[in-house]
């Protein structure tokens, strides 16, 4: 290291994140500690002031190091602070810091939340951060943000988020492409207008009965869980759409044609049967079809998919070229009627594996039927595996039925496999 140029030594140096490091740095020689003001990046882990018995209050030692610091880009603060802390660090970077990370742990700190400046209030001297991620955050009150020009990315996971207030962060937001909310509660009803938006993802905790509206022109990839009213305008470039809800019922959904759809994955417990008929609508081009939904029903009583006929549901879904089926639509697909008139020269153009989820030996017969129609008429068949899961019966037809999947498999032991 003595005989590399200081400028080599400074880029060496300025990949270091982790705080402790550069502390014990800072120590090595003077020519060390000249080097340490040019790196970029920050880290202050969970546990960084453990075990400290120093004078200083963490808080100020983090301002130390920030401050000490010419032009620092990154910021991650896992360790706890105040937001008197945390506004004296950004008083100092906030006009260099372009990813700032923080662990709020707030969640339950309802007065300081409402004091002003609060911690997310703070936030607001970082004018051009271009990425910001929130960790158990208390946002019950409208922040105080003028506006974030530069933010592309903001993730906020663990929340509680009041309607109004949410909204208020989203509009300080206008240039966002990445936007996440995993793993927060609290929310009613949203509405979304981000022009630059392409990927979002929410995760609504609660009873599952959320509204959502979201106008957003350029989002290609979308996934939402935890909404019972979901309505998504303009969605020429949607490439990739999740859509579940594991606490509730989907009662309505409104997309309209999804032209550019290549992947979709329709999970929950329960859907309404007009919400799983509009989306297989429009999903007409998609190319990857995850179906795990246990029931339909428009109220508490839950019901089996109808009939699904066979033929008219691949002549539907031509580009189709993987299909997960689980439970309800699966037995839909298996309906004595569906494959009694199949007409000659019927084929699955581009179907090339096929994942299906056995749960119950009921229409055992069908069932094989179905199986069996998927390999005849799937000409690019490549892999089918079946999955045998937590099937019970006190009827030996659970028996006879496993031993004539064995005998399919073994018969077609390239492409099928049971796992």
């Amino acid at each position: 290291m003595d005989s590399l140029p200081d400028a080599i030594v400074q880029y060496i140096l300025s990949h270091m994140r982790n705080a402790k490091d550069v502390a014990v740095c800072n120590c090595v020689s003077k020519r060390w500690k000249d080097s340490l003001p040019y790196i970029k990046s920050l880290y202050f882990p969970r546990n960084s002031f453990d075990n400290h018995t120093g004078y200083n209050h963490p808080d100020s030692i983090v301002w130390k190091m920030v401050s000490s610091i010419v032009q620092l880009e990154e910021l991650v603060v896992y360790s706890p602070f105040s937001s008197t802390g945390l506004a004296s660090w950004l008083l100092h970077a906030g006009s260099s810091l372009k990813h700032l990370e923080l662990r709020m742990d707030n969640l339950a700190e309802y007065q300081t939340c409402v004091d002003s400046p609060s911690k997310l209030d703070c936030i607001s001297a970082a004018k051009n951060l271009e990425s910001l991620k929130l960790w158990g955050v208390l946002m019950i009150k409208s922040p105080m943000w003028n506006a974030f020009p530069k933010l592309q990315s903001l993730e906020i996971v663990g929340a509680r988020l009041e309607d109004p207030a949410l909204c208020a962060a989203l509009q300080a937001c206008p240039n966002l492409k990445n936007l996440l909310l995993l793993g927060c509660e609290g929310i009613r009803s949203v509405s979304i207008e981000l022009p630059h938006l392409e990927q979002c993802k929410l995760d609504f905790y609660g009873l599952g009965n959320c509204s959502l509206t979201i106008t957003c022109p350029k989002i290609e990839i979308l996934e939402i869980q935890g909404c019972s009213w979901i309505r998504v305008r303009e969605t020429n470039c949607l490439r990739k759409l999740s859509i579940s809800n594991n606490a509730g019922r989907v009662y309505m959904v409104d997309f309209g044609k999804l032209a550019a759809l290549e992947f979709l994955s329709v999970r929950g417990v329960q859907w309404c049967w007009d919400a799983i008929s509009k989306m297989l609508q429009w999903a007409s081009e998609v190319k990857h079809l995850y179906m795990k939904i246990e029931f339909t029903g428009d109220f508490d009583a839950l019901q089996p998919f109808p009939e699904i006929d066979f033929v008219e549901f691949f002549n539907s879904h031509p580009k189709l070229q993987k299909f997960d089926i689980h439970g309800a639509m699966f037995a839909a697909l298996c309906q004595r009627n569906s494959l009694k008139n199949v007409e000659s020269g019927f084929v699955i153009p581009c179907l090339e594996e096929v994942v299906v989820t056995v749960r119950s030996p009921l229409n055992a017969e069908q069932k094989m039927s179905t199986l069996e129609s998927l390999l005849k008429y799937g000409k690019s068949m490549k892999s089918m595996v079946i999955r045998i899961l937590q099937m019970k019966s006190n009827h030996n037809s659970a028996d006879d039925f496993f031993d004539d999947i064995c005998r399919f498999q073994c018969m077609n032991r390239k492409i099928v496999r049971i796992e």
